[in-house]
Order: structure tokens, then C-alpha cells, then sequence
């Protein structure tokens, strides 16, 4: 392989072809290691050529099938080599690939088809049942080869308005919200985390977060910029993911940090995996306690743990090391990259209140809602109705969403601010809080907590505890012990099955101390 030399993006667009991320497509280096889908599966590698081959396939495959520029096609699948290759492949046609989470019921997926006008449906095994009638489905493992036409293609070159990809948001305000992502600001936003990350040939990243969300896709783009290697997992199982780190000498790893209080669960199988290979542990999309830092930092000591702060609409991930190497205050999301603004409005003070910014990345609008556009996007600003702090070094931390405030008793409450104290408690390896419906104060805050191993406590001593260490406005009025916390198809808690498990009586809060793990 050529050497490859990252440069701190221009705080601009970048031309190109979304479609053709490679550092060299010519190198026979790994690009792609598919570990199947199930443990016993065939491990299947594929390098930079030969994916970049089945990447021309696909694109020359739509054409034939009479699919062009600014079409779209749905891709409905677990993590698999042809997901990458159908997705890059759409790109260089100019295709607009429309990824769908596999976790949604048949109306969902019909409603995204549908809004999207979708062609085609590429699909994993077993997901037709889930594609609407008479929208034509190629599968991978069985029609997908015959699809596909070997040969060279001359990807489109794209202006800066054209849309590379649409992924949806997840509808949990509502119907889901195509967004709209230019060939020319995604190309900035690689470039920039690969950067940002130092990424290079010799890196592995593991991917188990689905490749339909922003996080598996920036790790799958990350690597390919900086020639390194992706290794897939069809999805998240704590046992094969720490298998993976050990076997295939991964030096990233990523997720949400329900995923790593679980892969933290695992004293034995951790005890008997090499992991000195990770140099990096990414964590987003909820906030980390600092007791769960704490402890990644101590199982994989020679690796930076960050929180990232990404959201598919505003960049994504807007912010990053600090330009002068000034560490992360605990629990930040960081600093704001080159070429992105960040500015914090309607909170009391400068330095809090919703985030806002502009950078290359920002969508460029909500696909058939021009209204919902004209609301988050003003003079190129995107307003992510996030809530924000930021300190003295210009480092920001996460406060939580203007959707997720509740007010009880005439107080606002973010949930993160309860699950944050009640992490503190030593017994508490992990907390999630949900507003619920009270006759006198509105809503009051339940808790769900799973306990670290050997551990014990009881829903009176955690509310105790709460009312002894936080306002008391705060205290969770129920706390659930649960063995683990559900996660839904993003690896993101599934809040619905929280909220049924409560109307349904599943949850009865303990009544005495029972050790856990």
C-alpha cells in the first residue's frame, strides 16, 4: 500500500464521490473482515480491491436494472461485507441509499419505503417478510451475486448539493425524518474524524453498532480513509464482540455504554482475552458515569476512553480533540473541530443552552418536510434541541434533550442528571430514567438499575441515597432492579419495553438485598 498521510480537513466541502472512500483501491491490504453470522460462520476477509470491485458490481448491477441518478434503494440488513459494497456501490451510480434498521415492524419499514419512493430492496436473510408488497428485493446470499455486474464503473462526480445518502431518524418524536447527506459534506466529515482519530493502516476497528446508524458507518468510513481495517460483526452479543478484540487484534472498539457495563460483565471471559491490543474506546449516544470510565480505563489501560457527541443531522460528530492537546475534562464530549461553529442559545447564560451549529456536514434538509427543515436548519445553522454546558477551556459537556425534560412538581428534571447520581451509589453499575405520569407533581422520575457483580441494595436505600445526595425533587419515586437493560435495534435503551414491563408488572422492585452477577 501506498503510504497513506492524513491532513486536517479544510473547513470546507470536499468534490468527490462518496462512493469511493478508499486510502488505495488498488491494495491488496484487508479491507474487510466479515466474522458471519454466527460463531461457527466462516470468517470471510475481503481486500481493498476486491472490495472495490464488488463495489463497481453493484453500481453497474443498478443500472442494468434500469435504476438511476437520484433513485432510491432501501437496504434492509444485519451487519455483512455486502452491505458496504450495495451502500458504496449506490453511491457511485449515484444511487441514494436508504439503510433501515432490521428491528422495525413491516408498517415502519413500508412508511420509509414508501417516502423514500424506493426501487429496490437489498435484504438479509430472512427480512422479506418485513419489505412491502411489489417493491422488487435482491438477497444477499442468494440473488445479490447474479445482481451484481463484474466490471469497472465511472462513479458520477456529484455537485455540492447532491445527495449521497438518506438515513432515517429514529421517529421517536413522530414519523420517521428522512435526512438529506451531500457526497461533498460527508466527504469533509471522514476525512475529518479519520483525522481526529489518527487512523492508520494499521488499525483494526470493530464494528457491532449496525451499519444502518451513524456510529457503524462513521467507524466503516473512518477506516477505509485511513486505509485500516473493519471487522463486522452481524450485530452486538458481548460474547463473540470480546472474542473479536482478542482474535482479531482490534485497536478500536466502539458503543453505547450499555454495551460496555455488559462487556464489563464478563470477569471471566475478559480475564482470559488479550485486549492490550485497544488503543481507543468510543462511547456515545447516551452519557458515561464516571464510574464506568473508571473502570473501562483500568480493563483497557493503554486506551484514550471518549464520549463522543454525534447526531446524524449536525455533522455528525461536530466536536473532537482540543486543537492545543488539552485533555478532556471527565465526562466532555469534546472541543469543536475545524471548520465546524458551535454556538449555545436560549439557555441563562453564553455558556449553556441548545446547541447549534454549521459546519460542511449539517444536512441539508428533511426529505419531503420543508417545514421541519425551515425549523432546524436557519442560515445554515442546525439546531439540535440538545442542552449543552461549556467551560472556561471551551470544552462541552452533554446536558440532555429538550424533548426528554420533564417538569415535576415545577421543576425541569433531564433524566441524564438523575442516572448520574444514582451511578454514583456503589452498588450501581449502570441507571436509566423515564419520566411517569403523577396525580400532584406531573411527572416523576422512575429508575431501572442494574447492579455491578456481587453487589446488593434495595429501591428504599437507592432512593435514600438520592434524597441525601441530590435535590429532592430529583429522588426516583420507584427504582427497578433489573438483571440487564433492554437495548433496542440501535443498541440505544429500549424505552418501550421499560415502559411496558412497568404497566405489565414485570418489574417489581426488590425488597431485599439480592447479590447480582
Amino acid at each position: 500500500m501506498t503510504d497513506i498521510v492524513l491532513t486536517c480537513p479544510e473547513p470546507r466541502g470536499y468534490p468527490g464521490n462518496l462512493g469511493k472512500p478508499f486510502a488505495d483501491a488498488t491494495s491488496e491490504a484487508i479491507a474487510v473482515v466479515d466474522l458471519g453470522d454466527s460463531a461457527d460462520a466462516q470468517r470471510r476477509t475481503l481486500s481493498c480491491r476486491a472490495l472495490d470491485a464488488h463495489c463497481d458490481a453493484v453500481a453497474r448491477g443498478l443500472r442494468l436494472a434500469g435504476v438511476h441518478a437520484g433513485d432510491r434503494v432501501v437496504i434492509l440488513s444485519l451487519n455483512r461485507w455486502e452491505f458496504v459494497a450495495t451502500l458504496l456501490g449506490a453511491m457511485r451510480a449515484g444511487v441514494v441509499p436508504v439503510p433501515i434498521n432490521v428491528k422495525l415492524p413491516a408498517d415502519a419499514v413500508a412508511y420509509i419505503a414508501r417516502d423514500a419512493d424506493a426501487r429496490i430492496a437489498f435484504i438479509g436473510p430472512g427480512l422479506a417478510k418485513l419489505v412491502p408488497a411489489g417493491l422488487r428485493t435482491i438477497e444477499y446470499g442468494r440473488s445479490f451475486e447474479s445482481f451484481c455486474d463484474p466490471g469497472t464503473f465511472d462513479a458520477i462526480e456529484p455537485a455540492p448539493d447532491t445527495v449521497a445518502i438518506q438515513p432515517y431518524t429514529s421517529g421517536s418524536t413522530g414519523r420517521p425524518k428522512g435526512v438529506l447527506l451531500s457526497h461533498y459534506g460527508q466527504n469533509w466529515s471522514r476525512r475529518l474524524i479519520a483525522w481526529n482519530r489518527r487512523t492508520a493502516p494499521a488499525d483494526a476497528l470493530l464494528v457491532a453498532a449496525p451499519l444502518y446508524h451513524k456510529n457503524a458507518l462513521n467507524a466503516v468510513k473512518q477506516a477505509f480513509t485511513g486505509g485500516a481495517r473493519s471487522v463486522l460483526l452481524p450485530q452486538f452479543d458481548v460474547v463473540r464482540y470480546l472474542a473479536a478484540i482478542g482474535a482479531e487484534r482490534c485497536t478500536v472498539i466502539s458503543g453505547v455504554p450499555t454495551m460496555m457495563a455488559m462487556l464489563l460483565a464478563q470477569k471471566a471471559q475478559l480475564a482470559a482475552t488479550d485486549v492490550s491490543s485497544v488503543r481507543t474506546v468510543m462511547m456515545g449516544s447516551a452519557p458515561a458515569s464516571p464510574a464506568l470510565l473508571a473502570e473501562l480505563q483500568a480493563v483497557f489501560p493503554r486506551a484514550e476512553i471518549l464520549i463522543n457527541y454525534g447526531v446524524t443531522e449536525g455533522g455528525p460528530l461536530p466536536l473532537g480533540p482540543h486543537p492545543d492537546g488539552k485533555p478532556r475534562p471527565l465526562g466532555s464530549v469534546g472541543y469543536p473541530a475545524p471548520g465546524v461553529e458551535v454556538r449555545l442559545v436560549g439557555g441563562a447564560s453564553e455558556d449553556e443552552g441548545e446547541f447549534v451549529t454549521r459546519n460542511p456536514g449539517v444536512l441539508l434538509g428533511y426529505h419531503n418536510l420543508p417545514a421541519e427543515t425551515a425549523k432546524r436548519i436557519r442560515d445554515g445553522w442546525y439546531y439540535s434541541s440538545d442542552i449543552f454546558r461549556r467551560d472556561a477551556e471551551g470544552f462541552y459537556t452533554f446536558v440532555g434533550r429538550t424533548d426528554d425534560m420533564f417538569v415535576c412538581g415545577g421543576e425541569n428534571i433531564f433524566p441524564v442528571e438523575v442516572e448520574a447520581l444514582l451511578e454514583k451509589h456503589p452498588a450501581v453499575n449502570q441507571a436509566v430514567v423515564l419520566p411517569f405520569a403523577h396525580e400532584l407533581k406531573g411527572q416523576v422520575p422512575y429508575a431501572f438499575v442494574t447492579l455491578k457483580a456481587g453487589s446488593q441494595t434495595v429501591e428504599d436505600a437507592l432512593k435514600t441515597y438520592a434524597l441525601a445526595h441530590g435535590p429532592a425533587y430529583m429522588h426516583p419515586r420507584r427504582v427497578f432492579v433489573l438483571d440487564r437493560i433492554p437495548l433496542g435495534g440501535t443498541n440505544k435503551v429500549d424505552v418501550s419495553q421499560l415502559r411496558a414491563g412497568v404497566t405489565a408488572g414485570l418489574y417489581e422492585p426488590v425488597s431485599q438485598g439480592a447479590p447480582h452477577g
